[in-house]
């Protein structure tokens, strides 16, 4: 039998205080959505003067990340480059700021950003992958 590796919620919450954390040394505004390896919202935190709006998309891009087992980016790129028939996947966050939480090369969840430009997003959602893959592999 197969075992793969989960995020339980200290997990959650470490990824969201890091993603947080660099959220707010930038003075960006976003909602952070972690789900897992099903698409499925773990946690969500949207920031003060975030607009509503973002926590949907946050969580559209986490569940994108996750179903699709690659950063959302990818998907986007393809879409801008002609492959405008992928706007019909059953998907929704098909913009760049979902990335896919790998450990022990499955994937185990995934982190969406929404609320700044699709490079800062990434770069938030990074960070809080950042503290989670560094804890595990300190173990």
């Amino acid at each position: 039998m197969k075992t793969k590796p989960v995020l339980g919620l200290t997990d959650v919450n470490l990824i969201l205080d890091a993603a947080q954390k660099e959220a707010d040394a930038n003075g960006w505004p976003v909602t952070i959505a972690v789900a897992d390896d099903g698409g499925h919202v773990l946690g969500l935190r949207r920031l003060d003067a975030t607009a509503p709006f973002t926590a949907h998309v946050a969580m559209e891009k986490a569940r994108s990340a996750a179903m699709g087992r690659k950063e959302t980016q990818i998907f986007e790129d393809m879409i801008n480059n002609g492959r405008h028939a992928f706007l019909s996947a059953p998907l929704q966050g098909l913009l760049a700021g979902g990335v896919p939480v790998i450990l022990d090369d499955q994937v185990a969840g995934s982190v969406g950003v929404s609320g700044v430009k699709p490079d800062q997003d990434v770069r938030i959602a990074k960070a809080g992958i950042e503290a989670i893959t560094s804890s595990v592999n300190r173990l």
